[in-house]
């Protein structure tokens, strides 16, 4: 329990005392904790003015219900009258000359009574998500909410999640699920990813083959984009649509939630199921298009013809009838422009409006878009990419490749919506790559999402109020499931969810995970398969120049306790408990686990060549991390799925020299090469490990091919040279290159690279 309570203002910070526990996620503007508890009973009233609208007594309904299902705890909405004004009940009150905004409110807690005040139903709404908060988890014979007083209101007006459910079909069910956990945690924007090169997955009545022949594909490419060499297929059709009639459910339930849909409708890119249903809407009209069965991004796209506006018209005129928001998605992001280059009617097109080349004809497509969106009296949004060529007169950009996109258009006087990848999509692995379910990559762990900062530093007051708010992304193609998503998700939204609604300043990421440690027992009585990886342990070395390696352990879960071992035996609490690093002599597995159920399994390998010094001959890749890709720190590549430890070399052979410091008894150099060979990552055709005494004259050298199937799944190839009585300073090793993609490759032609993990010398 957290006695010591932080409390933040909007123009400072103080510090009270309290007896209770608060665990809000996210954490309000202005909170002071107060002793004593409100106690809910039989006799409990939510009580509303009589004259209060519809909307008000819909807000206490959904209150009361939403407490029933998670507390047990049966509430009655009732009118207000003079008895029930004196007594201990809950009371929604709407107060005009509240300065809080739209979404802002008041919340007072005490043993007598709880008030809730807004100026608008909507923040009565998130007044009552925060009492539910104040509840406690499950059903209980006895339901109290701690005393406090609370003042609050979010920093950005857009705090927003997504869902592509093109390349993975989700049902309505999961979507109300999804937009019920957006609501609990104070997000207000659902962007619904609708349609993708992979799948249509919504009604349009003008157009019925979009989901007779969209909505399907034929199967599924098994496994990672790149695992397998040739890529393999599962045989599995795959298929799903919303009806008109299922949309307009979930926009209703979304809006009973307070929370609004952005629709998107993917073009000019991204349009193949679209254009397996009508081909002529293509650069090449007789073309057999067929919906996508693998990931990627694809050369066929819109037309930028009359025919194709006229098609998108009636599909947005549609999608408008169906979602009341002010923004359609129009995607915009990653559309080749092959197709147009090759066009005679496109190339026309563009001299026809002088239009300089294919980036300024995706800003015509667009503009053309955004015109007509405007004309039904909406908006355009779409990834930074609709920033080439000039952008749309009133168009706002999500900012997905980085914050350059939002900043640029910013400083366009364009509103911006942060999104980047490094820290907002969360279908990047969470934890340890190579036992985590399988995701398209990347890293992005819980304390970096938190640590993100939405509002970009570069740019000045006056530009940053063209930031809207920070959307989380999830693309669906290595999660074909709702509990897949849920995993991937949860809670890297709920740190998303607080940096949409926190006000602006540091925030801790100690407090903010010690909330969320006692909020996760919420999630999981919804239930929802939450990802655990705030309990993990991770490990990393240390440069230590006795010729041991010495091994840091840490957790995000501050006030747990790492328990581990050194003999290969399963850890508990009466192992060695972890208090600072752990000096190893000898190659060693250490198994570690936390008092909250984190687990580690990680061997670390002891070798003459450890932390010693090396140089190269041809420089790595840029993407090689020095700091993270090291070929000495004691820890081995251990899975493709990882390239943390990997270090690349593209287009270029391998040539690097391991100074040892002293002469001494050399009998075997081993390390390993990747074999990623649908990625053009080829093993070296042969390996070189020569030593030497002072460096000039290498001699024992061993040479030798490596072999292996071009054909199959990725896989970590060994090289092993022994030398028998070998003395020698100096390691030299020489990877020859495998050159170009061959033949039937589809990069036939193109360099090759090769990677490498730790250089282990006995």
């Amino acid at each position: 329990m957290r006695h010591l309570l932080f409390f933040l203002f909007l123009s400072g910070t103080l510090v009270a005392q309290s007896d209770n526990q608060y665990n809000l996620i996210p954490f309000p503007a202005r909170f002071a904790g107060q002793n004593g508890q409100f106690t809910l009973t039989a006799n409990t009233r939510v009580v509303i003015s009589p004259a209060t609208d519809a909307t008000v007594r819909a807000v206490a309904r959904t209150f009361v219900n939403q407490v029933k299902t998670a507390n047990g705890t049966a509430l009655t909405v009732a009118p207000t009258s003079p008895a029930l004004g004196k007594g201990a009940h809950i009371f929604f009150s709407l107060n005009k000359k509240l300065l809080l905004g739209d979404e802002g409110y008041k919340l007072t807690v005490t043993p007598g009574r709880v008030l809730a005040e807004a100026a608008t139903p909507k923040g009565l709404f998130y007044a009552a998500q925060t009492m539910r908060q104040l509840l406690p988890v499950g059903q209980s014979a006895t339901a109290t909410m701690p005393a406090c007083a609370i003042t609050d209101k979010p920093r950005f007006g857009y705090r927003g999640l997504h869902l592509d459910v093109s390349r993975n079909f989700m049902p309505v069910s999961f979507v109300k699920k999804y937009i019920d956990l957006m609501a609990m945690h104070k997000q207000n924007t659902f962007h619904w990813h609708l349609t993708d090169d992979q799948g249509w997955r919504i009604e349009i009545k003008k157009y019925p083959k979009l989901t007779q022949i969209g909505s399907k594909r034929a199967e599924t490419i098994v496994g990672q984009y790149f695992q397998n060499y040739p890529q393999q297929f599962d045989n599995k059709p795959v298929g799903g649509f919303y009806t008109q009639d299922e949309i307009r459910d979930v926009v209703r339930y979304a809006q009973s939630r307070f929370v609004t849909i952005v629709p998107e409708i993917e073009m000019p890119g991204h349009a193949l199921a679209a254009l397996a249903a009508y081909p002529e809407l293509g650069c090449e009209p007789t073309k057999a298009y067929q919906v996508a069965t693998k990931w990627g991004v694809f050369d066929d796209v819109f037309c930028p013809s009359d025919k194709t506006f006229g098609f998108l018209q009636d599909v947005l005129t549609e999608v408008i009838a169906l979602f009341p928001g002010k923004y359609i998605h129009i995607g915009g992001d990653e559309c080749p422009k092959t197709a147009w280059k090759q066009s005679a009617f496109c190339q026309d097109l563009m001299k026809k409006n002088n239009l300089k080349d294919e980036h300024e004809l995706q800003s015509y497509f667009i503009r053309r878009i955004e015109k007509f969106v405007t004309s039904k009296g909406r908006a355009i949004i779409g990834w930074d990419e609709i920033l080439e060529g000039g952008l749309a007169p009133n168009a706002t950009v999500m900012s997905w490749r980085g914050t350059e996109g939002g900043v640029a258009a910013a400083k366009q006087k364009h509103t911006v919506v942060m999104t980047p990848t490094g820290t907002c999509y969360m279908d990047y692995y969470q934890g340890n790559p190579a036992t985590e379910p399988l995701a398209i990559g990347g890293y992005l762990p819980l304390d970096r999402v938190y640590a993100y900062e939405p509002m970009p530093a570069e740019l000045s007051p006056a530009e940053q109020k063209y930031i809207l708010g920070v959307q989380g992304n999830i693309w669906t193609e290595y999660t074909p499931t709702p509990e897949a998503v849920e995993y991937m998700v949860f809670p890297r939204a709920i740190a998303i969810a607080e940096l949409g609604w926190m006000q602006a300043g540091p925030h801790n990421f100690e407090d903010f995970a010690q909330r969320l440690k006692n909020h996760l027992p919420r999630l999981a009585a919804v239930p929802v398969n939450y990802a655990k990886r705030l309990f993990d342990i991770t490990a990393s070395t240390q440069p230590n120049d006795q010729g041991q390696i010495q091994v840091v352990l840490k957790k995000l879960d501050s006030d747990s306790r790492i328990f581990y071992t050194l003999s290969g035996k399963e850890p508990n609490e009466r192992s060695t408990e972890y208090i600072g690093p752990i000096t190893l002599t000898k190659t060693t597995t250490i198994r570690a686990i936390t008092s909250t159920g984190g687990q580690l399994t990680q061997t670390f390998t002891l070798h003459k060549g450890k932390n010693k010094p090396y140089t190269y001959a041809i420089a790595p890749g840029q993407s090689s991390n020095p700091k993270s890709a090291k070929l000495t720190d004691g820890v081995r590549g251990d899975s493709p799925r990882d390239r943390r430890q990997w270090v690349n070399f593209y287009g270029s052979d391998m040539d690097m020299t391991l100074d040892l410091g002293d002469v001494t008894s050399v009998t075997k150099v081993s390390l390993n090469f990747l074999k990623v060979i649908l990625e053009k990552g080829f093993p070296p055709n042969s390996v070189e490990i020569a030593l030497s005494k002072d460096g000039s004259d290498f001699k024992e050298a061993i040479a030798q091919p490596v072999k292996y199937d071009l054909n199959g799944p990725w896989d970590i190839l060994p090289v092993v040279a022994d030398f028998k009585t070998a003395r020698a300073r100096y390691v030299r090793i020489r990877a020859k290159n495998a050159g170009v993609c061959p033949v039937g490759h589809p990069s036939a032609g193109e360099k090759t690279w090769l990677a490498t993990d730790e250089i282990v010398v006995e």
